[in-house]
């Protein structure tokens, strides 16, 4: 990435909803109804096709491809091997998030799997889901993060150097980097945390930027910066963890470049 070149968010969320872009999810069943609303609300077109007789057609008709694993089964992996090979055919990015990844072998060697055998464009995940693919000692707690023995960015920078993907760390700051540069993203909500699906949302979110912004650190910047905007806004309004999801959703649909603006709050650190 050029980290002299701007990132314009408000630009890029309008092209965004001009195109309204297709992005298919295999995805985990818990959240699924959330990423499909949050992708709406961002303005792109969420499909949530799971079975492998037609994951290659629907992957072939879209312009991102969300993979989680956080409720997974074989025949899933199946399927997003499938749609991930599409995927690359196509060069259409591909969003992994590895829910999980570290709590049971089965999780860890799917995600592991997946990096091996398709080209991932952008890895999600919390500090020890991301520390674990990169084979970096962490505690996971079911599908939330632990401990790890590093920091986040340098887990994040390994697992860049071993894959080639952009690693996107979500958690008090979200850490996005590549081979060469590190973007730490700030604001956001405590709120995000008491309610299920915040790191499905995410994803779905970045897959929605990456399918019109060919720089994967880019487009995670624009992605993770309008959801902490976001969740900024629905904080104030809020009384309770219901009330957060409902206004959650229409501070997405209700973002506008001024309050991207008046919000946004990232730094870049580029390093050799």
């Amino acid at each position: 990435m050029n980290t002299e070149k701007d990132i314009n968010i408000p630009k890029m969320l309008e092209t965004l909803r001009k195109t309204r872009p297709i992005i298919h999810h295999i995805t985990n069943y818990v959240t699924v109804n959330d990423c499909a609303n949050v992708t709406l609300a961002i303005g792109a077109a969420p499909v949530m096709a799971h079975a492998k007789e037609e994951v290659a057609e629907m992957t072939s008709i879209s312009s991102a491809l969300v993979l989680n694993i956080g409720t997974l089964d074989p025949a899933q992996i199946e399927s997003m091997l499938i749609s991930g090979k599409t995927a690359n055919e196509k060069n259409i990015p591909v969003i992994l998030d590895p829910c999980g990844a570290g709590a049971t072998t089965l999780r860890t060697e799917s995600a592991k799997k997946l990096i091996k055998d398709l080209k991932i464009t952008i890895i999600k995940g919390n500090a020890s889901e991301i520390a674990t693919l990169a084979d970096i000692d962490a505690e996971t707690h079911g599908v939330e993060s632990g401990a790890i023995n590093t920091t986040p960015e340098h887990a994040a920078r390994i697992l860049a150097e071993k894959t080639g993907a952009t690693i996107i760390i979500t958690g008090k700051e979200d850490i996005i980097t590549d081979k060469t540069t590190t973007i730490t993203i700030r604001g956001g909500s405590p709120m995000t945390g008491k309610i299920t699906g915040g790191g499905c949302m995410a994803a779905s979110i970045t897959a929605s930027f990456a399918s019109i912004e060919k720089d994967p650190l880019i487009a995670g910047t624009a992605a993770l910066t309008c959801f902490n905007v976001a969740q900024q806004l629905a904080e104030k309004k809020s009384t309770g963890p219901m009330d957060y999801r409902k206004n959650l959703i229409d501070e997405l649909y209700n973002l506008t470049p001024e309050k991207i603006k008046d919000h946004q709050n990232y730094e870049k650190t580029r390093y050799s």
